[in-house]
């Protein structure tokens, strides 16, 4: 449903307002209490926001971790998607998180994909058809003091080998 949306909204706007405001919109990522602030033109940074609420404050009265958790797990996923395009498949595979210190004020979470990045993964995917990529990312009080870090443990395929490899499986 997302998927198809997004290709008929981009028919209007740029894939970067389709992507704050589609992820700020949307039911799943609205409960996680966060909120998508900042999208570059090309995708390659996403800055999200969450501050203490009644509904996510835990019982010790700052952020609960996993609504930590929550704000941060769909965006390297969508964000690298959006960016490689239709002929590749991207899975969230794992996530390991290390929550630093309790999370009492607004805090920030910057998720960034350089040229470099993109160029490497698909260099690694023409040599391998597919990858398991880590992205680490650090959500971050307003004094910039590391509150939670994230390694995101992400599958990247070229579409065609993954079709392949599903039929493979599918036939054993």
């Amino acid at each position: 449903m997302y998927k198809v949306l997004t290709n008929f909204l981009n028919r209007f706007f740029k894939p970067a307002t389709i992507y704050k405001y589609g992820l700020n919109w949307s039911p799943m990522y609205r409960r996680s209490t966060a909120r998508v602030i900042e999208v570059s033109d090309d995708l390659h940074k996403v800055v999200i926001t969450m501050k203490p609420s009644w509904k996510n404050r835990n019982y010790v009265g700052s952020i609960f971790g996993g609504s930590m958790l929550s704000a941060t797990d769909p965006i390297y996923m969508i964000q690298l998607m959006q960016i490689l395009g239709d002929d590749y498949v991207v899975w969230d595979k794992a996530v390991e998180a290390r929550y630093k210190k309790p999370a009492k004020s607004k805090i920030f979470g910057e998720f960034i994909f350089s040229e470099e990045d993109i160029i490497t993964i698909k260099q690694d995917l023409e040599k391998k058809n597919e990858i398991d990529l880590v992205k680490s990312m650090n959500l971050v009080d307003d004094k910039r003091q590391i509150i939670a870090t994230f390694n995101k443990t992400m599958y990247v395929a070229k579409k065609q080998f993954y079709k392949e490899k599903l039929k493979q499986r599918q036939a054993n």
